[in-house]
């Protein structure tokens, strides 16, 4: 009887994940587009200063991180929901 009375809560917890993976999905979307559009810049960049702009090397190592904690959350091998419900995460 407990295990029919504790199902409505579980299905409403795994309606809300799903939810949520649809949301990190499409902010996976969108960051590979701005990983392009700063790959780009950085390839400009080279070409006129042969060094790459260390802000942009910072930021694209901490949306690599933002990748990966995306990536942990859609396979169900971390409960930590990422930006924008937690903490960007550091670059270092």
């Amino acid at each position: 009887m407990s295990e029919n009375s504790e199902t409505p809560i579980n299905k409403r917890n795994i309606w809300m994940r799903g939810l949520l993976m649809l949301l990190m999905g499409l902010a996976l979307h969108v960051g590979g587009t701005v990983l392009g559009v700063i790959a780009v810049i950085q390839f400009v960049i080279m070409l006129i200063n042969d060094k790459p702009n260390a802000r942009l090397a910072s930021f694209g190592r901490s949306l690599a991180r933002y990748f990966q904690q995306i990536a942990n959350f859609l396979s169900f091998a971390s409960e930590d929901i990422p930006f924008p419900f937690n903490d960007w995460p550091a670059s270092d």
